[in-house]
């Protein structure tokens, strides 16, 4: 009985959602190591359109192991992002009897 409790346990832990919260934590650590992020915010300009454009180029000119951990981070959080909503859902709707 305790391999079926190591089991259940187990699942838990190596779940999608456990998953891409280490990939996403993973992936900051891994950009905050390249990129001085402070220093590419305080550049950033105020305005929108502009502060737009220029992170789109900020992207395109920095080395392709930044753009790769970007990417991967970008996709773990829009996949928590729909796990979240998915979860809410579920817990939202009422339970037939």
């Amino acid at each position: 009985m305790r391999r079926v409790y190591a089991i259940r346990t187990l699942r838990y832990v190596f779940s999608g959602i456990t998953a891409s919260c280490l990939l996403l934590l993973l992936t900051l650590y891994g950009i905050g190591r390249q990129v001085w992020v402070a220093r590419v915010f305080e550049n950033a300009p105020a305005d929108f359109g502009a502060s737009l454009q220029f992170f789109i180029s900020a992207f395109s000119h920095t080395d392709i192991l930044v753009q790769a951990l970007s990417l991967l981070a970008l996709i773990s959080l829009v996949y928590l992002a729909r796990a979240t909503a998915r979860l809410l859902a579920s817990s939202l709707t009422p339970v037939r009897v």
